[in-house]
């Protein structure tokens, strides 16, 4: 033996069990041997060796194919025969990361300190001196590399559970405090929502608190999507406020206001990380709002109204799509809800533009928009007092957005006189007021999130 191991370097071999005693069940042996010139042959001195501690040999590879026979062959453990460590070793087992698919055992020349401890971070199990190697030694060898591969295997199970109970005890956390913020109700009555829900979907506490988040977190993005649309026309409108001298000062902080908010959004959803269509639709309407921002900084005139509505309209159709890409993405037919209840926002910020555009500048293509508006409005309203994801807040506040929205229509009927422009102007701020608050009860109502 003390002749034939000192040749042996990198190659592999599969074993099975013989000594019921040793081996109860069924185990394959993983052998590295050097990597001849004329092909990897296993030393009689290890193959009697092998034999006697009741194993035979299946196979036989080098340290550069050690990783993917692994991989292929599945064994239960590997014995690395090697009178010294060469680099093209450790290279193999630093694929597994300190945690190899099975048992590793070493034989090999006096190792040091430092040599025990690196092999020992890239999962060697149980290490002898190579020129001891026999029968008795190989079979005790191997015992203690199975046992404890067993015992880290059975750790890092154990380890792997308690990081996805803790992981899981923050979802739920984070779910019962949203619930809780959102529905104005105590922590046992959250917690018992998301367990109820949790045993009707026959899902884990934790994967149905997950969804709950991600939920809440797509009816943000939505919102804040949708926000674009009403900043975009709401925007046009300040600017035909200043040209037209209807209250100009409120109409500057409006505008500054609005600015900033577009970029807040933009900045938000751009962090989120969205994928494929999210991406390049929010790609799209940054570069609308760029465009917008440059018009919008220049003195008020007719004709840059004008181009300052155009570009609106490309950041509206921008948003839109953007809106689109966030509800298909968020998978939930909820949120519909959420996107029908925001775009009210823009649609009253439209008619209010548009109605000012036609009495400013003349525009037919504005006054032509106004009735197909107020048709839009009028039945997504209907819509949403129709949907049973209501509670009674959100049901004050529909009641609210219809007595408002009557003002706006006949801010818009008496639109020749200044009384009715600023009425029309009132009007279309307090029912971007109310749809902001109807949005956000959607987004973080009970019924909208659990579906």
């Amino acid at each position: 033996m003390q002749e034939a191991c000192p040749r042996v370097g990198a190659g592999v071999a599969y074993a099975r069990g013989a000594f019921p005693h040793r081996f109860p069940t069924k185990m394959s042996l993983l052998v590295v041997l050097p990597d001849e010139p004329a092909g990897l042959v296993l030393p009689e001195a290890l193959a009697q060796a092998l034999s006697g501690a009741g194993l035979d040999v299946l196979g036989l590879a080098d340290c550069g194919s050690f990783a993917r026979q692994v991989e292929a062959l599945a064994p239960r453990q590997a014995l690395i025969c090697l009178p010294l460590v060469t680099p093209a070793l450790l290279d193999a087992l630093r694929t597994w990361s300190g945690q190899p698919p099975c048992a590793l055992s070493l034989a090999s020349a006096p190792l040091s300190g430092v040599g025990h401890e690196e092999l020992i971070g890239l999962g060697v199990h149980a290490w002898m001196q190579i020129d001891a190697l026999d029968a008795g030694s190989l079979a005790a060898l191997t015992a203690r590399a199975q046992a404890r591969w067993q015992r880290e295997a059975a750790l890092r199970t154990e380890l792997e559970s308690l990081r996805t109970r803790m992981d899981e005890r923050k979802w739920v956390d984070r779910a019962k405090g949203l619930l809780m913020s959102a529905r104005g109700i105590g922590e046992d009555e959250a917690f018992g929502l998301l367990r109820g829900a949790a045993m009707h979907a026959n899902l884990r506490l934790g994967e149905v608190s997950r969804s709950v988040i991600e939920a809440a977190q797509w009816a943000d993005a939505i919102n804040r999507a949708g926000q674009l649309r009403m900043l975009s026309q709401r925007l046009v409108r300040v600017a035909a406020q200043l040209l037209g001298g209807i209250d100009a000062q409120r109409a500057r902080v409006l505008r500054t206001q609005s600015s900033e908010r577009v970029q807040q959004n933009l900045d938000h959803l751009a962090a989120l990380g969205l994928g494929g269509a999210g991406i390049e639709a929010l790609a799209q309407a940054q570069a609308a709002w760029s465009g917008l921002a440059d018009a919008l900084t220049a003195k008020p005139t007719a004709a840059g109204l004008a181009d300052i509505d155009r570009r609106a309209e490309v950041l509206l159709a921008a948003a839109e799509a953007l809106t689109e890409a966030l509800e298909t993405s968020g998978a939930r037919r909820a949120l519909r809800i959420v996107n029908i209840c925001g775009r009210q926002r823009m649609r009253a910020q439209r008619l209010a533009k548009d109605a000012l555009l036609a009495a400013a500048l003349k525009e037919e293509a504005a006054s032509a928009r106004l009735v197909p508006t107020m048709a839009e409005f009028e039945a997504a309203l209907l819509e949403l007092e129709r949907t049973p994801l209501s509670t009674a807040e959100i049901r004050a506040a529909l009641a609210s957005a219809r007595d408002e929205w009557l003002r706006l229509v006949g801010g818009v009927q008496a639109l020749d006189s200044a009384d009715g422009r600023a009425t029309l102007v009132r009007s279309s701020e307090a029912l971007l007021d109310t749809f902001e608050r109807l949005t956000a009860s959607y987004e973080h109502s009970l019924q909208v999130i659990m579906s």
